[in-house]
């Protein structure tokens, strides 16, 4: 997973930062909670983690603007020594998918963040993706673009599917690549060549392009006129 870790205590966040990468997780950091609205609102996060008592902007905050003005709704685990019923109400009214008490394991920290993942991704259950006449079914691994079946191997597939989720939005190359391959892409000309395998599966023979470039940025899969 990726994970956004927005902690002001530095300690505390290089020891949770140390234990989720040796899982095998990526993760970036914010100190304050401007820092981390903005990371959170510019990146596909498949997990947040969040403590309330931040410089800048309190965690709180934080999360209203994220879900109400952003429309961003990024698995969230606030991360705190806030340990009240009604401390714990507000942070669920105020956007919380979870909710964890410090001082905490770092096994169980890892496993709700996995179970938020799992439930947000729709495991196990049926999910289909539509934007315009294209269509994808991510059970049934299966392609159509205005009725006609779309032949996609498996990079090919989850770059269709990362886009789709994240229609209209400009998605940056480097959080395509992480998706992909994690830190380590084959080469910098990966992307652009699976990309461009994509366009012509998609979009060259229908006349009418929904993937676009936005140079020097990424990639956004739109059928609005860009």
């Amino acid at each position: 997973m990726l994970i956004l870790l927005v902690e002001d205590h530095r300690d505390i966040a290089d020891s949770i930062g140390e234990f989720l990468s040796a899982r095998g997780h990526a993760v970036d950091f914010a100190f304050d909670g401007v820092t981390g609205l903005h990371l959170a609102v510019t990146n596909h996060y498949d997990a947040l983690v969040l403590d309330l008592g931040l410089p800048g902007m309190d965690g709180l905050t934080l999360m209203q603007r994220l879900r109400a003005d952003a429309g961003r709704h990024t698995p969230l685990l606030v991360l705190t020594a806030r340990d009240t019923l009604a401390d714990k109400l507000q942070g669920f009214r105020s956007g919380a998918d979870d909710y964890l008490v410090k001082p905490f394991s770092m096994e169980e920290l890892e496993a709700r963040l996995v179970a938020l993942h799992r439930r947000a991704s729709g495991e196990g259950a049926a999910r289909k993706l539509r934007v315009a006449d294209l269509e994808l079914d991510e059970q049934q691994f299966r392609v159509t673009r205005a009725g006609q079946p779309l032949h996609l191997g498996p990079i090919a597939f989850q770059l269709l599917a990362f886009l789709m989720r994240e229609t209209h939005r400009v998605v940056r190359r480097v959080e395509l690549e992480r998706h992909l391959w994690g830190d380590e892409p084959p080469s910098s000309d990966a992307l652009r060549t699976h990309i461009a395998s994509l366009r012509q599966a998609v979009d060259k023979p229908f006349g009418r392009a929904l993937i676009h470039t936005v140079h020097g940025v990424g990639y956004r899969l739109t059928d609005d006129n860009v």
